[in-house]
């Protein structure tokens, strides 16, 4: 049914992009400047005042790897949560797949996410060309075919911001507190996961280590820094826990959402 509804799927995901940036000055130049001044912030406080450990890569790259990957991550889950509530009105005057609202936004987020991936590979080629000791490895092989067709890691990611995103979307139709606190929710998240800082720092506390790998997010973030970066902490068992994770998640999302669709109009 999603198959045969997917040129509305398109047009919801250039509506996303008509309505995000509407009657802006710099359009879509907010897709590049928002990663970039994050990781320039990054850079200077924990990289220069609080002095966090890159595993030896330079920290600019360090940060910019991890805020790439997180931004797409939270902008999935930002982008389904509200579900309901914002196209309540359209979903109360005809019959389409629920579903495609927030795939479209988990595209949304992807084609924002191979935008910033460019970016990041031009500051790799410089860092590398400049001699800052960059270097491949043999993972990386898990994310160059971002030009062609999704990695593996990458369409993780985006398939567990979409479950967990759902999730919220279904509860909120009669908990509309968690609209509120899902921002701050994924903020919190985002400093229990390897963004500022490598997973190998943890090393001295094996039991704040292994907390931080029941944390889904973080092999995904150790991959991809891998393969770009030639550093980072990857485990088979940290990705398959990470690949069951968001299985589960995908399932019971799309479970509740099957569920309150039927009956949200009453709620919302």
């Amino acid at each position: 049914e999603l198959w045969r509804y997917r040129d509305l799927i398109v047009m919801f995901v250039k509506r996303n992009f008509t309505v995000m940036y509407k009657q802006t000055i710099l359009g879509p130049l907010w897709i590049i400047l928002n990663p970039l001044i994050t990781t320039v912030l990054f850079n200077v406080v924990f990289g220069g005042i609080a002095g966090l450990s890159t595993d030896g890569t330079p920290s600019f790259l360090f940060y910019m790897a991890g805020n790439t990957v997180w931004t797409f991550f939270a902008s999935c889950i930002n982008g389904t949560a509200n579900t309901f509530v914002a196209n309540s009105q359209v979903f109360g005057k005809v019959y389409f797949p629920r579903l495609t609202t927030p795939i479209s936004q988990v595209l949304t987020s992807l084609i924002n996410f191979f935008i910033q991936f460019v970016m990041y590979i031009l500051f790799w080629v410089y860092f590398a060309v400049t001699g800052s000791g960059v270097h491949l490895t043999a993972w990386a092989f898990a994310v160059p075919l971002v030009v062609l067709e999704i990695p593996f890691v990458m369409l993780e990611v985006m398939l567990l911001g979409l479950g967990v995103g759902i999730i919220v979307s279904a509860l909120t139709t009669k908990y509309r507190d968690l609209a509120i606190a899902v921002s701050f929710g994924v903020q919190l998240w985002m400093y229990i996961s390897p963004v500022v800082y490598p997973l190998s720092s943890l090393e001295e506390s094996p039991r704040l280590q292994m907390l931080m790998r029941l944390n889904p997010m973080t092999a995904p973030i150790e991959v991809f820094r891998m393969g770009t970066l030639g550093t980072g902490t990857v485990e088979v068992g940290s990705l398959i826990y990470s690949l069951i994770v968001t299985a589960a998640a995908l399932v019971l999302g799309v479970v509740l959402f099957s569920r309150i669709e039927k009956t949200f109009m009453d709620t919302v």
